[in-house]
């Protein structure tokens, strides 16, 4: 096999890529190394090439279409690479399912399962792995202890506001504690007090020096609390400033 001889949706993946070399720091964030996407032989994302320290949150912003939920649905393992590769940490996800890469992932639309209670629903993942009833237990209530909401675990989701269910979301996203956070439009759905107050939870959670968030956002908010803004267009990176570093200096 030549190593163009894969293909995905009609256009060549390169199958002889060597894996990205370990990073020398345990922690060492994420990394795209020269990541394309395509779909049905359309190139969507080309060549991205960025990496994001741990203990960092970096907003990818762009028009619709530009490739920015795209990026977001590489790094989970919802859509493949025909070219480039993928680290979390020391490892080469490229070709791992999203289940095996140790995300913890907030969407625009909450995604809570409407006959669960809040508890059962942030120990949803946990209980799936079957994990110990009591490290269960504990987990659920320091996650929801850290987004303000353990007094609602007893509730279900139609009993929550919006904003509520979106904290809820979150401490599902970090009960595994996950080395990385995905965020897809965590704000669309908020008003702007509430848009506020889970932009907040966001950078404290990107503040351990382990773990890190990538935002993807039309929210010009994002600005006040990003380290980094990656804008792109047209499927590339076309930009990176460091916002929260200029207004410092």
């Amino acid at each position: 096999m030549n190593s163009t001889d894969l293909t995905l949706d009609g256009v060549q993946r390169t199958a002889g890529l060597a894996p990205l070399a370990p990073s020398r720091d345990k922690a060492s964030g994420i990394g795209f190394e020269n990541v394309s996407v395509a779909y049905k032989g359309a190139v969507v994302l080309a060549d991205l090439d960025l990496v994001i320290s741990p203990g960092e949150i970096v907003a990818i912003i762009g028009p619709s279409g530009s490739g920015k939920t795209t990026a977001l649905r590489a790094v989970a393992g919802f859509v493949r690479p025909v070219r480039g590769r993928i680290r979390i940490g020391e490892r080469d996800v490229t070709d791992l399912p999203p289940y095996e890469r140790g995300i913890g992932m907030v969407v625009q639309n909450y995604a809570l399962f409407p006959h669960m209670r809040v508890e059962e629903n942030v120990a949803f993942g946990l209980n799936a792995r079957r994990a110990a009833r009591a490290d269960v237990e504990a987990q659920v209530r320091q996650c929801l202890r850290m987004v303000g909401m353990q007094d609602f675990a007893r509730r279900y989701p139609r009993e929550l506001s919006g904003g509520q269910q979106q904290r809820v979301a979150i401490a599902r996203a970090l009960v595994h504690d996950p080395k990385l956070i995905v965020c897809d439009e965590p704000t669309s759905n908020l008003d702007h007090e509430t848009g506020q107050r889970t932009m907040e939870a966001l950078r404290a959670l990107a503040k351990r020096p382990d773990r890190a968030v990538i935002v993807v956002t039309h929210d010009p908010r994002i600005f006040d609390f990003a380290d980094r803004i990656a804008h792109v267009d047209d499927g590339t990176i076309v930009d990176v400033e460091s916002p929260t570093k200029e207004r410092v200096q």
